[in-house]
């Protein structure tokens, strides 16, 4: 299944919707069930109301679930065997989520999260020296050359945000971007083309994600456009 559920602060939550998808329920009998027993529900706190994003017509309303108000919002829910199995994932999930924000409250993941700052502001100082190499052999785009370095890493530590990663993403990533890092200054010194240093830092990179086991992406699919 997807994520079911978010972070928000230091709390986490799902919402009506993804209740509905994971069930095969319609999304308006999810709702009439929350409003049947909404003042129930408003023991576990303010139920709150938001509004789905849309690119044409009336915005449809959603509910915002906390961990307690979604658990006994899905007792309510007759036990098919999608929703028996809706139920165990969404269950894990939360378990999940609430294990990592204790770890993102430890002094472990702190210290490795300060860490890979402190790479990243290296790895960041040598990709400015790459921006202008590449200007140098007339790269027209030679800006993007941040983004497409942070995708790369991003992609290769399976994440998509630091602040939501786990402490063996943040040692992977740490990795990774030592690797770029020493990579781009290693193909500057040997006068490479930019291009070809990007390809360098793919192949290491497979290699260090093989090792490591990493699961893989469709990043090695892909070439520099820039």
């Amino acid at each position: 299944m997807n994520e079911l559920v978010a972070i928000v602060g230091n709390d986490v939550f799902t919402d009506s919707m993804i209740i509905s998808r994971g069930t095969g329920i319609g999304h308006r009998k999810i709702k009439d069930s929350i409003k049947k027993y909404q003042d129930l529900i408003e023991q576990f706190g303010l139920l709150v109301s938001c509004q789905a994003e849309s690119t044409g017509g009336r915005p449809e309303e959603y509910y915002r679930l906390s961990e307690q108000q979604a658990t006994f919002l899905i007792t309510l829910l007759k036990n098919t065997d999608t929703v028996v199995k809706f139920k165990l994932e969404l269950v894990r999930q939360f378990y999940e989520m609430r294990k990592f924000i204790l770890e993102r409250q430890s002094s472990q993941w702190l210290d490795t999260r300060y860490q890979g700052k402190l790479t990243r502001k290296a790895e960041t100082d040598i990709i400015m020296q790459l921006t202008e190499y590449a200007k140098a052999q007339g790269s027209k785009n030679a800006e993007k050359l941040y983004v497409v370095y942070s995708k790369l890493a991003n992609q290769i530590a399976g994440l998509d945000g630091r602040d939501q990663a786990t402490i063996n993403q943040l040692n992977n990533l740490n990795l990774i971007e030592n690797i770029i890092l020493h990579c781009i200054e290693a193909g500057i010194l040997a006068e490479k083309h930019y291009k070809e240093i990007y390809q360098d830092c793919k192949k290491r990179l497979l290699l260090f994600s093989n090792l490591a086991y990493l699961e893989q992406t469709d990043f090695m699919k892909s070439d520099l456009a820039i």
